[in-house]
């Protein structure tokens, strides 16, 4: 599980992304690089990094389902993600 201040940090891009959206595709569309620089840092959707929605984790991100590998199993085998099955053969 990562720590409270890495999601709440994570949480905080998220926000400033959505708020400068509009500006920052405003200013890209008229070729104002020097505008675009004075934006925050964080408002850039590059600062992004998919994380698990229930623990944060940064890697084995499943993007179809917006979890990690390890969730996303625990969940599978529990029933509690539909249309999803152990295989066996």
């Amino acid at each position: 599980m990562a720590k409270k201040s890495v999601t709440a940090r994570q949480n905080k891009r998220e926000r400033m992304v959505a708020q400068y959206a509009e500006k920052r595709a405003a200013l890209k569309a008229a070729g104002d690089y020097a505008a675009l620089d004075l934006l925050p840092k964080n408002a850039s959707p590059v600062r992004l990094k998919n994380r698990c929605q229930l623990t944060g984790r940064p890697k084995g991100y499943i993007r179809y389902f917006g979890i990690s590998r390890v969730i996303f199993r625990d969940m599978a085998l529990n029933g509690k993600i539909p249309g999803v099955k152990k295989a066996s053969w």
